[in-house]
């Protein structure tokens, strides 16, 4: 009974993460109802799926596969070249499908030749504190204008909004310290269902939308066969190598907290690399966004204290089934997008004491000062940048300037490995 109720902790976790990215997508490529509610439930099942098979087969560590960022990024840039290089919105996204799919040959190229050790390597603790740390930087405008209730639409504070979500984050974190220690391993889901209960109470809670199916299978190349060109490739093969910096990041703040910061699993990058190959191709073929394991994960890992696999596995079935069901899938997209917000806003306050704690580690603190300062106000300052001032340059640098956090690491692993070399002189 406990392994069920933290499978559905964690079921619920993952949907709540997971559900604004198809539908902000799909608005950008104007699709209508009914496309859009596919479009979710076939980003959520490769999801759930993509989640199943890392934490049985792939690097079996208990972090939850999410709607790539940096997918999400190229989704909203080739939105715009519709009318330009694509002569309509499905075409496009046919071309990004094919896209993905050459995504997930990369993996499994990387894996095969051996790169993802010799990358993995490159990631020592002060590489997993700057990533950490433009992690929280780069969501936390995030999660305060969900809390504040500011959208495209509502672009102004919402007093009522912000009050619930205030009284939401008081009692997550309240939950998260109880003296009762199953109160705290399920402080996420209580966190939920109460937030979610206190916005109904004051009109803040989206209807349920009703449907008149009950069982829908996800419909294979919903758009079309994938287009395979020379730039969709080309940014497919940059946007791997990136996917493949936040893959092993995650990895290893998870290894962090379940092993003690040790590498014990020799073979977790291999098969993690393998396993995302296989998801990268299931996400251009069932026609939904590419996903990476979510390094928020830890932050959710550390404050529910569930390290175990099993419960992990189970809720990623568990996503997988919800998922086929359109009135069950309904009822977790009515969420408050306020609520989640707030109650990750809390996971990720943990996930700063994770980052701090990883200088300890550092074996030269004043490299660590240099490549750190150097990374974070390029990584902060890119997260500064109007997402026009990029339209003109080409899609795989466009892509790169318009996520801070993936900069920042890159130029972190660059400063870190010049300045050991230079050491070593």
């Amino acid at each position: 009974m406990k392994t069920f109720i933290s499978a559905i902790q964690w079921m619920a976790f993952m949907i709540a993460g997971a559900i604004a990215a198809p539908i902000a997508i799909a608005d950008l490529f104007q699709l209508d109802p009914q496309e859009t509610a596919a479009f979710v439930q076939r980003t959520i099942f490769v999801l759930g799926v993509a989640s199943l098979l890392q934490g049985t087969l792939g690097h079996r560590l208990p972090i939850h596969e999410g709607p790539a960022g940096l997918w999400w990024g190229v989704f909203a840039i080739y939105a715009s070249f519709v009318g330009t290089l694509y002569v309509s919105e499905t075409e496009t996204l046919r071309a990004l499908s094919g896209g993905m799919i050459v995504s997930g040959i990369c993996f499994f190229a990387l894996t095969f030749f051996g790169f993802m050790e010799k990358l993995a390597k490159l990631f020592t603790p002060t590489i997993t504190f700057i990533y950490l740390m433009l992690l929280i930087l780069q969501l936390s405008a995030s999660f305060l204008k969900g809390m504040l209730g500011i959208t495209a639409d509502t672009p102004v504070l919402q007093p009522l909004v912000a009050i619930l979500s205030i009284t939401v984050v008081a009692i997550a974190f309240y939950l998260g310290q109880h003296r009762v220690s199953w109160v705290r391993q399920f402080s996420i889901m209580f966190s939920l269902v109460i937030g979610w209960l206190i916005f109904s109470i004051f009109g803040k809670a989206p209807a349920v939308v009703t449907s008149d199916k009950w069982l829908i299978f996800p419909e294979i190349l919903a758009f079309g066969t994938p287009l395979f060109d020379a730039g969709t490739i080309v940014t497919s093969l940059f946007i791997t190598l990136l996917l493949t910096t936040n893959m092993i990041a995650s990895i290893r703040v998870l290894e962090a907290i379940v092993n003690n910061g040790a590498s014990i699993d020799t073979l977790r990058y291999k098969r993690g690399g393998f396993i995302s190959g296989i998801s990268q191709i299931t996400g251009g073929m069932f026609a939904s966004i590419g996903s990476v394991p979510i390094s928020g994960a830890a932050g959710f890992v550390s404050q529910t204290g569930m390290k175990t696999i099993k419960p992990f596995a189970v809720g990623s079935l568990l996503v997988v089934i919800i998922s086929l069901f359109p009135p069950l899938m309904n009822v977790m997209a009515a969420i408050p997008a306020p609520v989640g917000y707030a109650v990750t806003f809390v996971i990720f306050t943990k996930m700063v004491g994770m980052a701090l704690r990883e200088i300890e580690h550092s074996s030269n603190r004043e490299r660590t000062y240099s490549t750190a300062g150097l990374a974070l106000l390029v990584g902060v300052g890119a997260m500064f940048l109007p997402p026009e001032a990029t339209l003109q340059l080409p899609t795989v640098v466009a892509s790169l300037l318009n996520n801070g956090l993936v900069l920042g690491t890159v130029i972190a692993i660059i400063t870190e490995q010049y300045l050991i070399r230079k050491e070593a002189r």
